[in-house]
């Protein structure tokens, strides 16, 4: 995006109140002294911890004392791969204060993802557990190659003296003794997140959001009501970052685990009587199954946002028999929250689009030649907001991302309404091109999801010599049950649909790749596909 470009909007947004001079770190310091009360709780593989927002800012002031007598300075790229838990918490908090640039890190990716993150960032700093679960962290880390910028490593746990690494107890002691560090209280157009998307395609990009375009959303409403809200995403994820932080400026009292699994986060909805919940439609059939399996009692559980790849009206539906009310919403990296589904809306309208457009958010929906279509007719989704990232990483990516304007090119096909209704109908890259013809996968997975036998699914394109590309679809069948080719373009053939959207292959696995949200990683199975002989 041009820089005159990026200078009007930032003047626009600065008018109508959205941004301003407030830092991250200033903004949880007022937000706390509102809001001393607002409850943590913290389920990790070393047990529970409970905490507020007023103890929690008073050990993160001492863990930024810490860090600062280990050299970290504002500006410096500050890493942390990290389940979610009370240090990761406190760590966000402590280098915000500093002012140097958070970079969250996933914690279950490996050395070359870890790798490509550290040397693209240039992260002078990197916190890690020594070990979670399974995994030895500094042996990934070893594994890594060269860092040139890497200077020190911190270790979130205590460890084995023999390691050089700075620990937690010495982090902590030395702020006992340091003197008092006031809030960083620089440019807030400045970068104070890079975040890596995802990767469920290529090589991550690193997105970078300035202490503005993060407030902004903290600022905007996202769920229906208190809480307590349980929460499946990790830490390293944009979802899980806000999850850990705004709740200091919302007052939304928060459950939270070092990592998914279905029967815990049921036990944990029934035992803090959770109204509010969300995740993929993944975490939402899998939560469902296992509290009917344990016989937990969910029923405090009022609304569930649902986001991510392939969600349906089915999945509305399945929430709605239970008694909760879900609703969609969509968001990206690049743009936290496009729009949200409330509970209050139409079941039509939570089953069937992906929200209201939030406030100081605009969506275009455009065709080819970037001009505008009508309301209600499919096109290229692009965004722009107060919450819209300020580029990448890598500057080379970011004449393609925009149009002219500061319009964000989310790669997502969508419409519309009247009304400011959006419904997100497929990936760009994920449309399947069959002789010409576009064919969107999230139709065919709608109506695959409702075969008796299938479990979990996903389509994607398989090359085809004749027509460029045919419909694969790849799928997780339910306990005992069996499926072929021919029983799955007969349940098509059933229905109606036209023959080019009828699978023409089929591949049968025990699970699906999926990225720590959830989401499905369609890379992997185009490859996958490639050597299927149909």
């Amino acid at each position: 995006m041009p820089n005159d470009e990026r200078d009007a909007l930032r003047e626009r947004w600065r008018a109508l109140g959205w941004h301003g001079d407030l830092t991250l770190a200033q903004t949880l310091e007022a937000a706390a002294r509102e809001r001393p009360g607002t409850r943590f709780h913290f389920y990790t593989e070393r047990g529970e911890q409970h905490s507020n927002a007023a103890a929690l800012l008073e050990r993160s002031r001492r863990v930024a004392i810490g860090l600062h007598a280990a050299g970290v300075r504002a500006g410096d790229r500050f890493a942390v791969q990290m389940p979610t838990s009370i240090e990761t918490t406190l760590l966000y908090l402590a280098a915000l204060r500093l002012g140097a640039v958070l970079v969250p890190i996933v914690h279950i990716y490996g050395p070359a993802e870890l790798g490509f993150i550290l040397r693209q960032s240039q992260a002078r700093f990197l916190a890690v557990p020594a070990r979670w679960r399974q995994i030895d962290f500094l042996a990934r880390l070893s594994a890594c190659g060269d860092l040139p910028a890497l200077e020190r490593v911190i270790l979130a746990a205590d460890a084995n003296p023999a390691v050089s690494h700075l620990t937690w107890s010495e982090l902590e002691e030395a702020g006992a003794c340091g003197d008092p560090i006031a809030c960083w209280s620089g440019p807030a157009d400045d970068t104070a997140l890079l975040l890596y998307t995802s990767g469920t395609s290529a090589s991550p990009k690193g997105v970078r959001h300035s202490h503005n375009s993060v407030r902004a959303e903290w600022l905007t409403p996202f769920v229906d009501g208190d809480g307590p809200y349980y929460t499946p995403f990790p830490a390293g994820h944009i979802a899980g970052f806000n999850f850990l932080l705004r709740p200091f400026v919302t007052g939304t009292e928060m459950v939270f685990t070092d990592r998914w699994d279905a029967a815990q986060a049921a036990a944990l909805i029934e035992r803090h009587r959770v109204r509010l919940s969300g995740g993929t439609p993944f975490h939402l059939q899998a939560l469902l199954e296992a509290a009917q399996r344990d016989s937990r009692d969910i029923s405090s559980l009022a609304a569930y946002g649902l986001g991510g790849t392939g969600v349906a009206p089915e999945h509305v539906a399945l929430a709605e028999a239970r008694g909760i009310r879900a609703s969609r919403s969509y968001g990206l990296t690049e743009h936290s929250t496009v729009s949200v589904g409330w509970a209050a809306m139409p079941f039509e309208q939570r089953a069937h689009c992906d929200g209201v457009v939030q406030p100081g958010t605009e969506v275009r929906v455009v065709d080819s030649n970037d001009r505008d279509l009508p309301a209600g007719e499919d096109g290229d989704i692009l965004v722009r907001g107060p919450e819209t990232f300020i580029g990448y990483t890598d500057p080379a990516l970011e004449p393609e991302a925009f149009a002219p304007g500061g319009w964000f090119r989310t790669g997502d096909i969508g419409r519309l309404d009247a009304a400011g209704h959006l419904t997100i109908t497929d990936r760009r890259k994920d449309i399947i091109i069959r002789g010409g013809e576009n064919i969107s996968s999230q139709e065919v997975e709608r109506l695959l999801a409702t075969h008796p036998a299938v479990q979990d699914l996903a389509v994607v394109a398989m090359p085809d010599a004749c027509y460029g590309e045919k419909v694969c679809a790849v799928v997780v069948l339910r306990s005992h049950a069996t499926l072929d080719l021919s029983a799955v373009q007969a349940h098509f053939a059933a229905a109606g649909v036209a023959r080019q959207k009828t699978p023409e292959a089929l591949l049968v696995v025990p699970d699906l790749p999926r990225t720590p949200t959830g989401k499905v990683r369609k890379a992997e199975l185009r490859q996958r596909v490639r050597g299927i002989n149909p």
